[in-house]
């Protein structure tokens, strides 16, 4: 390799005799430049590329340690060896002093060493230049990196800290200096929250890799803790001796916290949060065995939310989520903490109620399950109504495991729904066959759409002062091949249930809205089709535009068609309602509440929806009697409808009497047996024919 060598003094002789004794030296080759002035050689050094510098510090241009200061400004990283006359030593220290690497004494330019000095002195700076280089990327490294590094002393005593572990301990790099590792790496066991002995004492003792062992919290400096996760390794010397420990750790809570996010999802609903099945069923199994050793009972509850996919369908999922989780906080208000309550799907609950020595215990938490839902759920601006019904089982005598309990209490759920809804029932085993008969039945409906068994029957609506027909209730009946006729009363509740009401409804709305427009073109008659529909129609997104289509298909004149609603189904979400209602009236159908009284009676909103016609359901006429309390209530639906310009149709006349009590009210219109029972197509238009005339 060529050195490129730059001597900078104004004596030619000693540039002479320099230039000789490199030009001879083994160590070489130099190439030599000569220049007798500072800023000339100032000037040399900007263009780069010289490997040494001698210089004389008396130049023509400049003299004294000024002239070795502005070289060294100018060529920082490059050796510099100054030449000294012998009383010029105390000059040439103090250069060495200030970074100079050494300096040559006059008179002895010649000797063979110059050459040997200065390449020495070249091969020293590449050196420490390497050394700088690689100590440079270490630091960066260290400080780059994501891990926390730490490193002291024999001691203990702290020697550095790098950005990740100042930012997690809490110390500055100088704050922590030379402090003991304990004070600045405080660690404590997060179980125990025992002091952790600290890794450093070790692994110099034992001069060996060590690791934190698990549950490892730091104590920041300002007390806050934090996870992390470490190992401790001795550093050695030259010599392989221990001279003091790294020790690299990292903050491992998000990754915890992650750990126990997952294994909390793996045993959890993600909606609700409660349990899911697989905990549930082991803590049954750990109150069988409890319950065994003390002799108690435990009872297990599976509620089931009425009517909530037809909010779920037509509001949406995100307010059926915040539905079910209104609804999960007051299943846990209602509940003791030893008690369970899991999600299973949908809108199922179960509940496990742990040591109890009599049944009825299980019966007072449903109680207080319906009064806690009875209150509307303010869900995005919107009062929700829902009820639930609950089937009940009791260990040991519904069963030994928790699949048969769950299994019995969801039986016994069914039950509660086909007595209505809103109720509770215990487990009999007469309701496995009966649970039997409903998964028949369930697939005997869905054959008989298939098949087209279904078939509808008319009962006559008359005017209670003239006694003409005016209209007609269509009622859906099911003709079985092995049941014979089946009344709505055993199987719409089923259908409702398994969905099967929505196409069966569909149907049932074309089919009466065809049948009145024969009887209108036939008769010249311009009777009036009541039809009616269930929560789960209702709520269906196109049941306005499936009504608006029946209407153009079959050309039915719109106001003779008569929709009739329960007051349960309408004050399930008020607001929406209202919009259903009004696109219906829009239309031009009348619109009723069916079994008026029985549900979430609201004369506010009877007065704000859009309603022609109250229909006053048949357990009200029962109380018509010749006492002078006889009646109250059917007299102040009349009143009340009158007064809001509705028209009433009484349900379920059979008595004359009731005809005198009404009519003498003002009711306009009534049906029941006492007129007709529901006939077949056939029959009523025979009816129309020769007329009816009931006695007044």
């Amino acid at each position: 390799m060529l050195y490129q060598i730059l001597i900078l003094t104004d004596q030619p002789n000693d540039a002479s005799t320099l230039e000789a004794a490199l030009r001879k030296a083994r160590d070489g080759p130099y190439a030599i430049e000569w220049l007798r002035q500072l800023s000339a050689g100032l000037d040399r050094i900007a263009q780069g590329g010289i490997d040494a510098i001698l210089v004389d510090m008396t130049l023509e241009d400049s003299v004294g340690i000024a002239t070795f200061d502005r070289l060294l400004e100018a060529a920082p990283r490059t050796p510099i060896l100054t030449l000294s006359a012998q009383e010029e030593e105390p000059l040439a220290t103090e250069a060495v002093l200030r970074g100079a690497q050494g300096y040559l004494s006059k008179g002895y330019f010649g000797s063979s060493l110059v050459p040997q000095s200065l390449h020495t002195t070249i091969q020293r700076k590449a050196l420490e230049e390497s050394l700088y280089k690689e100590k440079a990327r270490a630091e960066i490294a260290l400080n780059s990196i994501g891990d926390a590094v730490i490193c002291t002393d024999t001691c203990g005593n702290v020697e550095f800290l790098n950005p990740a572990a100042e930012q997690i301990t809490g110390w500055t790099r100088h704050d922590a200096h030379g402090r003991a590792i304990a004070e600045v790496f405080q660690i404590i066991n997060g179980v125990t929250r025992e002091p952790e002995r600290n890794t450093v004492e070790l692994v110099v003792r034992k001069d060996e890799v060590m690791g934190l062992p698990p549950h490892t919290l730091l104590v920041r400096r300002d007390g806050s803790e934090v996870a992390i996760e470490d190992s401790a390794a001795p550093i050695h010397d030259w010599h392989g001796a221990v001279t003091g420990a790294v020790i690299v750790f990292h903050d491992v809570s998000a990754a915890q916290a992650m750990t126990e996010k997952m294994a909390h999802m793996a045993h959890h609903d993600f909606l609700t949060g409660l349990p899911n099945r697989v905990v549930l069923n082991d803590r049954i199994r750990q109150a069988i065995t409890l319950a065994e050793r003390k002799g108690t009972q435990l009872a297990v509850l599976f509620l089931d939310l009425d009517d909530f996919k037809a909010i779920n369908d037509s509001l949406g999922h995100a307010v059926g989520d915040a539905l079910l989780q209104s609804v999960t906080q007051r299943l846990i208000a209602c509940v003791r903490r030893s008690d369970t309550i899991s999600r299973q799907g949908g809108d199922e609950f179960v509940i496990l109620v742990t040591e109890e020595k009599q049944e009825d215990a299980a019966g007072s938490i449903a109680e207080n399950i319906f009064e806690a839902l009875n209150a509307p759920h303010l869900i995005e601006g919107r009062e929700l109504y829902v009820t639930t019904s609950i089937g009940i089982s009791v260990y040991p005598a519904d069963g030994q495991t928790p699949e048969a309990l769950i299994m019995n209490a969801d039986t016994a759920m069914y039950h509660a729904k086909e007595q209505g809804r809103n109720n509770y029932q215990f487990f009999s085993p007469d309701m496995n066959s009966r649970a039997l008969e409903r998964q028949l039945m369930e697939s005997g409906l869905r054959r008989a759409l298939e098949k087209h068994q279904f078939v509808l029957h008319y009962q006559p609506i008359l005017h209670l002062h003239t006694g003409a027909i005016t209209g007609a209730e269509a009622l859906v009946r099911w003709h079985d091949g092995e049941r014979g006729l089946v009344l709505p009363d055993q199987f719409i509740p089923i259908a409702e249930a398994c969905g099967v009401i929505v196409p069966l409804g569909r149907w049932i709305l074309r089919e009466a809205c065809s049948q009145a427009k024969r009887w209108q073109d036939s008769s010249g008659i311009p009777l009036s089709i009541a039809v009616n529909i269930s929560a789960l129609e209702f709520r269906q997104k196109r049941f306005v535009d499936s009504v608006r289509n029946v209407l153009v298909d079959t050309e039915l004149t719109p106001s003779l068609l008569q929709l009739e609603m329960t007051e349960s189904i309408l004050m399930r979400d008020a607001e929406a309602s209202f919009a259903i209602l009004r696109e219906l009236k829009a239309l031009g159908v009348r619109l009723a509440i069916d079994d008026f009284g029985t549900g979430y009676s609201s004369l506010s909103y009877l007065n704000h929806f859009p309603i022609d016609i109250l229909k006053i359901d048949r357990s009200f006429l029962s109380d018509i009697t010749p006492s002078p309390d006889g009646g109250i209530i059917v007299s102040a639906v009349i009143a009340m409808a009158n007064s809001l310009k509705k028209r009433v149709i009484a349900e379920g006349v059979e008595h004359q009497a009731q005809v005198d009590f009404l009519r003498q009210r003002k009711c306009d219109d009534a049906q029941g047996y006492l007129f007709s029972p529901p006939l077949s197509a056939e029959h009523f238009e025979k009816m129309l024919e020769h007329g009816l005339s009931p006695s007044f």
